[in-house]
């Protein structure tokens, strides 16, 4: 009972037991265990994980193709149809199941979680106890082109992509999330950074650690962001730029420049009646005239 507005749901609840802080402690009915803790939400975070454990059973797959300098560590699961590339490293305990693919010289830590599809691209680190969802791309080719200036020619010059991806311990990245190397320097995660699903991370970012960063949000190339930063959905942030630590950044925030001072911070409009919102538009335009 994380919420104080439910309390009142306690006294027609059949649940057998109740985490619960002491100050609510004499709301839980005589047929319920009161379980009192501190954090009723982490707490439940915390159970929650004993009811949802998997057993993996360690082994390589037949129809996984790995090269014979890969260096496998203790109790691997490699499921159906992986390719292992040259000189890769798989800590003990890690998990990769089908269709994975690691390109030559990457590391992956302990204990680690790889699902079906996930590309991880050559010479990346990945730390310990990380999970990466399905479909995630790590080390990618960043975006990164130079114009030909060639009035007779139309098109761009490929930048080779020299750097790396440097991701930290404890890591969860979300499914179809896209994380490019770096140009020069490295793409960087913190530790403890969990990523949603569907985000862009460009080249040359560095996140730190205890970050959270929601679905559809797009950080573009060689910004930094803080630690302990929670980032809402479909935000958008301009490139060569720093987010300073502790900065909230409400869903649909258009960050355009450096945040140095912690806090929350939005943009946008928020839904309303057509009628109205074209009404505030036509006021919006007339701000800035004399």
């Amino acid at each position: 009972m994380a919420d104080p507005h439910y309390i009142s749901s306690l006294s027609g609840s059949q649940a057998g037991a109740v985490l619960i802080t002491q100050a609510y402690r004499d709301q839980v009915p005589d047929s319920a265990l009161a379980l009192v803790v501190s954090d009723p939400y982490l707490a439940y975070a915390s159970a929650s994980q004993l009811f949802a454990r998997q057993s993996l059973s360690a082994g390589i797959h037949p129809s996984a193709v790995i090269s014979d300098s890969a260096v496998i560590g203790d109790e691997v699961n490699i499921g159906p149809f992986c390719v292992i590339g040259d000189y890769v490293q798989i800590g003990a305990r890690s998990s990769l199941d089908a269709h994975v693919v690691i390109e030559a010289h990457s590391e992956i830590g302990t204990d680690s979680v790889i699902k079906s599809q996930v590309v991880i691209g050559h010479d990346c680190v990945i730390g310990n106890y990380a999970r990466l969802h399905v479909g995630a791309s790590i080390g990618a080719e960043g975006f990164g082109f130079a114009p030909t200036n060639n009035p007779s020619v139309s098109g761009w010059e490929r930048i080779a992509q020299l750097g790396r991806v440097i991701i930290g311990d404890h890591v969860r990245i979300g499914s179809h999330t896209c994380v490019d190397r770096g140009a020069i320097d490295d793409t960087v995660i913190g530790n403890h950074v969990i990523i949603d699903n569907l985000v862009q991370v460009a080249h040359n970012v560095r996140i730190g650690d205890g970050t959270a960063i929601a679905s559809q949000t797009g950080i573009a190339g060689s910004t930094t962001i803080g630690k302990r930063c929670i980032i809402g959905g479909a935000v958008g942030i301009t490139g060569h730029i720093e987010i300073t630590d502790d900065v909230v950044l409400s869903g649909m925030t258009m960050v355009t420049k450096s945040i140095k001072t912690a806090g929350s911070y939005s943009s946008g409009t928020a839904a309303m009646p057509t009628a109205n919102w074209r009404r505030a538009a036509v006021r919006f335009r007339q701000l800035g005239r004399d």
